[in-house]
């Protein structure tokens, strides 16, 4: 297998509606128009593994139930200030934020947002090592 991610899907609730969150409310590009589907051009992947109750913990949230799906998806950032400024673009868009920004015991910045289905969003900077493709 090849060290990559071609595809990430989420199964959303209503198209339209997340479509618009994705494209429009956190600006992300669209391939082009097909029926019934909408794919999101991304400049990269990067797959963690982390314990689920940590995981769980971390985002504030139960890691048993209908709380916690038992994965995150990650956005990373090149400071502090762009992880709050992310945070607030999602709320604008119709996120509801999880956990604010703020300083992680591993040394960087994060906070979480949830998408309008409840997909879990990990927005961080990590001033270990640059995870932001560009």
């Amino acid at each position: 297998m090849e060290p990559y991610i071609s595809l990430i899907t989420l199964g959303v609730s209503d198209l339209v509606r997340s479509t618009a969150f994705y494209k429009q409310g956190l600006g992300l590009p669209a391939k082009e128009d097909f029926e019934g589907v909408t794919f999101l051009n991304l400049k990269g992947t990067w797959l963690a593994l982390y314990p689920r109750e940590a995981l769980a913990a971390d985002a504030q949230v139960l890691a048993v139930g209908n709380g916690f799906p038992g994965f995150t998806l990650a956005h990373n950032v090149k400071s502090k200030e762009a992880v709050n400024q992310v945070l607030q673009q999602a709320e604008v868009a119709g996120a509801t934020i999880l956990k604010p920004g703020q300083d992680t015991d591993w040394g960087g910045y994060s906070g979480y947002f949830a998408d309008p289905d409840g997909y879990l969003w990990e927005i961080a900077w990590n001033p270990h090592f640059d995870l932001t493709n560009g």
